[in-house]
């Protein structure tokens, strides 16, 4: 069986131009590549910086939709004004012991001796 040879019988110059150097067709295409990722990029870049652009800064209360002619909450104003009113509309009334509870409580019991313990006698 005979071998058949790889090379054509009429090459052209451009197919010849291609094998012989091979960087003449591949850095342009490689430049052109890179190129076009950049200018993608910066198009993209735009299209989102035109978009937050559009959307505005909202305030908490802007957010929960509460009224913006109220009153500001101030803790030491109101510790101020609870402070003022009168303390004297309670009553002190005693709770209720559970029956066989002695009048001031439990006494505490005696504390247990440890176990543990040795005896040096």
């Amino acid at each position: 069986m005979a071998v058949l040879p790889s090379r054509p019988l009429n090459p052209s110059r451009l197919n010849t131009l291609i094998r012989k150097q091979p960087m003449l067709f591949g850095l342009p295409f490689l430049a052109l590549m890179v190129a076009t990722s950049y200018g993608l990029s910066f198009i993209m870049q735009t299209k989102y910086d035109l978009r937050d652009q559009k959307v505005k800064q909202v305030t908490k209360e802007q957010e929960l939709h509460l009224e913006h002619n109220r009153k500001k909450f101030d803790i030491r104003e109101e510790y101020f004004r609870l402070s003022a009113e009168p303390t004297e509309d309670w009553d002190m009334k005693r709770v209720p012991r559970p029956k066989g509870t002695p009048e001031w409580g439990v006494p505490p019991s005696a504390p247990e001796p440890k176990s543990g313990a040795k005896d040096s006698s």
